[in-house]
């Protein structure tokens, strides 16, 4: 994966995750219940405008030179963190949105899909970040029910944890603009993180992906 400027994308948005906090090290329970060597939490972006403004032109170059506008009708933001980001990207490209619900609705009309989607419409599948991809697999499906087609899942880091290739066993493209590891060593290349932080995250991923 690679186009003119996401290097420097990448570079620049590893710096940025270090001043909103981000992107933290230590001992943490992720929402799978599964213990992990840091945490990336992308819910604290929006609260810093200049941050939210870069994360969502990553996502924008991301979306053009990975996915191709083209390929797409419309865009699914997957909760929580996700919607953030799905939100002022639809709107900037211009593109109807809807969103999953984590769980179906036991009241209304009881649905898990929230807004309007067309039968035969291409869904391109936007969150923040991906771990196994069992939660953005379990919104797939749900799009899939109501007649949507889905072939790329667009998010801002992949942890590297087997997403990839669960997502391609449903027929997905999983397209990150970049991964704990390349933000990582773009850090500890900054001086930023330590030689024991680094090898603390790289235990965390799959050893494959080392």
């Amino acid at each position: 994966m690679s186009w003119k400027g996401r290097k420097e994308l990448v570079e620049e948005l590893a710096m940025v995750l270090v001043k909103v906090m981000g992107l933290r090290i230590g001992t943490f329970t992720l929402s799978s219940g599964k213990l992990s060597s840091y945490y990336v939490d992308l819910r604290t972006v929006p609260s810093f405008p200049g941050a939210y403004r870069y994360v969502i032109d990553c996502y924008l170059s991301l979306i053009e030179n990975e996915v191709g506008l083209d390929k797409f009708d419309a865009i699914a933001g997957i909760p929580t963190a996700g919607l953030a980001f799905s939100s002022p990207v639809a709107l900037q490209l211009q593109k109807p949105m809807i969103y999953v619900r984590k769980e179906e609705k036991n009241y209304g009309q009881m649905k898990r899909i929230e807004g309007m989607i067309k039968p035969g419409w291409k869904v391109l599948v936007m969150d923040d970040l991906v771990t196994t991809g069992q939660s953005i697999l379990s919104g797939i499906d749900a799009i899939r029910e109501e007649g949507g087609e889905v072939k790329h899942v667009a998010v801002l880091i992949d942890r590297l944890e087997g997403a990839k290739a669960n997502l391609k066993k449903s027929g997905v493209t999983l397209r990150p603009l970049t991964d704990i590891l390349e933000l990582v060593r773009t850090l500890h290349a900054k001086d930023e993180i330590s030689n024991d932080e680094m090898q603390a995250i790289r235990s965390q991923v799959g050893p494959r992906s080392r």
